[in-house]
Parts: C-alpha cells; structure tokens; sequence
C-alpha cells in the first residue's frame, strides 16, 4: 500500500511541475514577445542611443564690421577642454576638483560653481570647462584620458575682440547663457541649451538672433565609459550672419583718443549723421575689455579683472552715451528755445529778453555770467545769457517747458539698437516729486530748469539726436548703428534630415523721422545762433575750422554748490554740434565728467571728431602744413 501512495503521489508531483513549468513558460515567452516584438523598436533604440553620441559642433557667430568694411569683431577657432555627461554618470566629480583646478589652473571657486551647473542639467552632452586652453592644459587633458575618461579637448570658436577696450560699449560681449535666463519660458521656446553663448550687451545681445549662427554635430560612437571609439557622421554648423555697422573705425579712434586725454579722463563722445540718424561714433570712458569675459573669466586673474569692472567707482561697465543721465547745462537752451518759438513765447521779430546779470525769485538770485542788455534769441545763444533764459522760461511756465519735453520726446528713449538704454529725467519727471515736497512748482524751480540744471538731467544720445534736428529743417531720426546683415548659405540639401535653410540678408528699416515744427524764419534764426558760437564770437569761438562751419552750444553744467564745485564736483563739460553750419554732414556731442567750462574741455574734443572727418572726407580743406602733420 505504501508503494501504491507514493507512485500515486510521484503523478500528482509531476503535473504540477509540469503545469508551474508551462505557467513559466508563458510568462517567460509572454514577457520575450513584449520586450521583443511590442518594445522591441523601443528598447533597440535605447541600446542603440548608449553607444551612440551627438556631440555639439558650435556654429562661429557673425563678424561685426565697421561701415568701410573694417572688423571689428571676428571669431577664431581655440581649443577649449569640455565635459562630457556619460562619463560621470557614476562618479562624483566633486571629488576631482582639486585634480582639474591644479592640471588646469582654473579657479576653484569658478570650478565647484560649474560642476554644481553641470549637475543639475539633465539632458547635456558635453560642456565646455575651460575657454582657451593652453599647450599644457592639452597635454594635461591626453596624459589623464584613462584616468578622466570625461575631460576631451574640442576645437570651437571664440570670440575675439582684436580693438580690446575700443568700442566695447557698443559692441558687448558674449558668454554662456545663465541658469536663471534658460527658466524663462521664451528662452526655452527658442530651443536654448546649457552651455549656448549668447549676447551679453552691445550689438551682440541687441543682434544676437542674427549673429548667432546655427549649430551643426558630430555622430559617434562610444564605449562603456563613454569613450569616442569612431565618428560615423558630421553634420557642419551654419554660420551667424555678418553684421556691417554704421561705425567708422577712423572717427571712432579719434574720439577715444580725445577722451584719453581729457582732463578726467571720463565721459563719452557721439557722431551721428544728421541726415538720417547714422551713428559713426559712440566712445565712452572709462572703458572695458570684452575679451575678458570671453577668454579669461576660467582664470583667477581674469576673475579678478572682472570682479574690479563691476567695483570700480569710475564704472567702465557704464555706457555714458546712452546709460548716464546728467545735468545739460546750456545746451539745454537749444531746445528750449524751438519750443518757445513753437509755443509763441517769442517770435523770431519779436524775441528780445532783458538779460539783468541774474534773476531774482523771492530771496534767491540767481546770476547770469555777464550783463548781456536786452538780445534778441540769436545773440542770447550765441552768447549763452543766463538771464534770457530765465525769464524765456517762466513766461513758458513749466507746463510749457513739459510741452517741449514731449516734442523733443526727452520723455522716451531714442529707440537706438543697444539694450538697456536710459531715459532722460526732466521736469515732467521731477514735477511730482517736488509738489509732494514743496506743495507746489516753485518758481526758482522753473529758473533752475531753464538752463538744464536740478530738475533736467538727460542722456547725452537724447541731447545730440534733440539738437541736431537744427541743420536738418526740424527732421528727428531713430539713432541707430546697424547699416545691414549679409546673407549665409544654406547648409546641406533640402529634404534632408540636416538641412539648414539659408538666411537673407537686410539692411536697417528706417522709420520716418519725426518733423520737429519750425518755420524756415524760425529755423534759420537757430543755425544763426549756433553758428554764431563758434564762428562769431561766442562761447565755442576757440574750435573754430575754416572753411568748415561749424554749428554748436556749449554748456557748463553745476554738480555742486558755488563754493563746492571743485576736483571731484567740478562742473561738466558739453559741447553738441553740427557741421557744416548751413547743410550738415555730421552732428558730434561730448561730455567730459567734472571737467569745467564747455569751451574749454567738450569743444576741443568735438574739433578732434570734425578734424579726422575732414581728412577723410574734405582733405581740399586741409593746409600744407595739416596734411604733412597727418
């Protein structure tokens, strides 16, 4: 009987391995068809992607050129040490600062802040670690390939600003694109990646859409240590588009030259072609080297250098043409004087005003630099009489001082092509400040505002681009540096995967100025009136250029107290201008800081401007002696 149970059992035992067998063998073959037939395209492809690699071939950004074709912004190809994300899946790299910052003298604090970036950028393949390697940061990387199988040495371009701290406000810089800037949901609409270079100020970051080229990529396959065993495809970047400014390098270098030797050293000069709206100067000082934040922001130096940009209390960060606002001074009095005749204050028959050496407002007199009687408009320009425009203005009243504000749109920016522009502070500005302080507009208040100072502090683009408007029969343009873009090739055949449509080229929209109202009776009293301040005897007669009249109004402006304005708070210098007098080709502005009297700092560098444009362009006008000097 016991034989008989345990065969009976044996039976049972069997069936049901065999049934558990078959069960597994299901799942087993139900889970093979799942993985293989319905995920297999899925998972081929994952496989296929773990030995695969795209590596980023960056696209060379657009040159900047001046508008004779001269460069002034290239990029060049260097060798830059990158990271690569496979390798490190597995390691902590925090551990190997101290390798990389000692083979690769990169500051430490600049090291442990990149890896902290790499580790929060899930989808990157490589990034760069160090801009501009050297022979030995080279050789460095290749001794240690088994050892740091995440290092590699990529060639790549570089930005390279061959002019250094000439035109550096004009042109920016470039430089990765931040954390904070790839959370903006515009930003990533654009397709941007960590590590991207992007325009940081200037043209670079006003254009940077054109400029920026269009990245290309290498197909490679890897180990499993992420190791580039072989390159199967190379997909060429398309280049950024070549931008043709509206800069001349000539005047340019004689602009910054004038402000290298100028009694302070700081303040700005612009050139501009009246006649629509051209700028061929824009130099402002102290300055700054772009190529700092390009190829030595790795460096402990190069840190260092630009840590001392953004404490210095000069601020060559600044753009002073159009980021520094300041009192005006007299040349405030040009525009004030076409909203008067707008407004019918005066009348070019009818414009006499008692100068009386100053004004008295309640128990404040505020004096006139002479005792010029009773002139009419021209000569009070001319002669730049406090006094007449003290009483020029509280017949305005500051309703009407705002009026012009308005006409001149001191109240707006200029709409010049650079990010980051400033807008003026003028009365209508100030207006609620002061009411809520004193209770009402005061009078002095309008006094002070007549001849640009306490309540009128604006920005020297805003200034020339209101003045200018004087030799053009009242047309106020658009300041702009752009001229055109140049058109780029497409990159490979359309239809395929990799094509790159080409990009055309465009040159610079110009809006219709607007047309500042002046009778001709009206605009000829003006020019007579500039032209008088250098040609007749005025405030500007030592920058005088014969054969080449030149159109101006200085202007002394008060940072402090009478008494107080000295070394430091000594007043500004302005001088805007346009030449020649009677049909313009240039309208130059500068501002010297802390300088003193307009004639004797701003107008002598305008002369410098008007002198290399007339090499250039009127060398007939030239002496013997002028041309062997040049």
């Amino acid at each position: 009987m016991k034989i008989n149970d345990q065969a009976q059992n044996l039976g049972a035992r069997v069936s049901v391995i065999q049934v558990l067998a078959f069960l597994l063998l299901t799942i087993l073959g139900a889970r093979l068809y799942y993985l293989q037939v319905v995920k297999g395209e899925y998972y081929s492809e994952k496989a296929e992607n773990q030995r695969i690699r795209f590596i980023p071939i960056p696209a060379p950004r657009g040159a900047i050129f001046d508008r004779n074709g001269k460069l002034l912004v290239d990029s060049r190809p260097t060798y830059n040490v990158t990271l690569s994300n496979e390798p490190i899946k597995q390691i902590d790299v925090s551990e190997r600062v101290d390798d990389y910052t000692q083979g690769l003298n990169v500051d430490r604090q600049f090291l442990i802040e990149r890896l902290n970036f790499i580790k929060k950028q899930p989808g990157f393949e490589t990034l760069v670690l160090k801009e501009n390697a050297t022979i030995q940061d080279i050789t460095w990387v290749e001794a240690h390939a088994s050892e740091f199988p995440e290092l590699r040495v990529e060639l790549q371009p570089q930005r390279f600003y061959p002019h250094k701290t000439i035109l550096a406000h004009v042109l920016g810089y470039v430089g990765e694109i931040s954390p904070k800037q790839l959370e903006k949901p515009e930003v990533q609409a654009k397709g941007f990646r960590a590590g991207d270079i992007i325009g940081k100020g200037g043209l670079e970051q006003y254009y940077d859409e054109y400029l920026r080229g269009k990245p290309g990529h290498r197909k490679v396959m890897v180990d499993s240590r992420g190791r580039l065993q072989s390159e199967i495809e190379v997909v060429p970047p398309q280049a950024g588009q070549d931008l043709i400014s509206t800069i001349d390098l000539d005047l340019q270098l004689a602009a910054e030259e004038k402000l290298s030797n100028s009694a302070t050293k700081r303040g700005t000069i612009i050139a501009s072609d009246p006649n629509n709206g051209e700028i061929l100067v824009m130099a402002s000082a102290p300055s700054f080297d772009p190529n700092a934040f390009v190829t030595r922001s790795t460096t402990p130096d190069g840190r260092k250098e630009i840590s001392q940009y953004y404490t210095n209390e000069q601020r060559p960060l600044l753009n002073r043409a159009i980021q520094g606002r300041y009192h005006p001074g007299s040349t405030w009095k040009i525009p004030e004087s076409i909203g008067a005749l707008q407004q019918g204050v005066i009348t070019v028959a009818r414009s006499n005003m008692v100068c009386g050496g100053g004004i008295q407002i309640g128990n404040k007199h505020t004096r006139c630099m002479g005792n010029h009687g009773s002139p009419p408009l021209s000569y009070a320009i001319t002669k730049s009489c406090d006094g007449y425009y003290y009483r020029l203005a509280l017949k305005m009243g500051v309703e009407g001082l705002i009026k012009m504000v308005e006409t001149f749109e001191f109240d707006k920016r200029s709409g010049v092509d650079l990010p980051n522009e400033k807008v003026s502070h003028t009365p209508k500005y100030y207006k609620p400040y002061v009411e809520k302080r004193d209770g009402k507009w005061n009078d002095i208040e309008t006094v002070f505002a007549s001849i640009g100072q306490v309540t009128v502090d604006v920005t020297p683009i805003s200034m020339l681009r209101a003045v200018s408007i004087v030799g053009v029969q009242g047309k106020m343009f658009v300041p702009h540096l752009l001229k055109e873009f140049k058109p780029i090739s497409a990159i490979g055949e359309e239809g395929d995967s990799n094509f790159i449509p080409s990009r055309p080229g465009f040159v610079y929209s110009h809006s219709a100025p607007k047309i500042i109202e002046m009778t001709p009776e009206q605009n000829k009293v003006m020019v007579q009136g500039m032209w008088g301040v250098v040609n007749g005897g005025g405030t500007g007669a030592g920058i005088k250029i014969n054969g080449f009249d030149i159109a101006g109004k200085t202007g002394t402006a008060q940072v402090a107290k009478l008494g107080q304005d000295v070394g430091a708070k000594k007043d500004h210098s302005w001088f805007v201008s346009f030449a020649p007098a009677y049909k313009p080709e240039l309208a130059v502005i500068a501002l010297i800081e802390n300088s003193g009297f307009g004639g004797s700092h701003a107008a002598p560098a305008v002369k410098g401007v008007y002198e290399a444009y007339i090499t250039k362009h009127h060398s007939d006008l030239l002496s013997e002696q002028e041309i062997a000097k040049k």
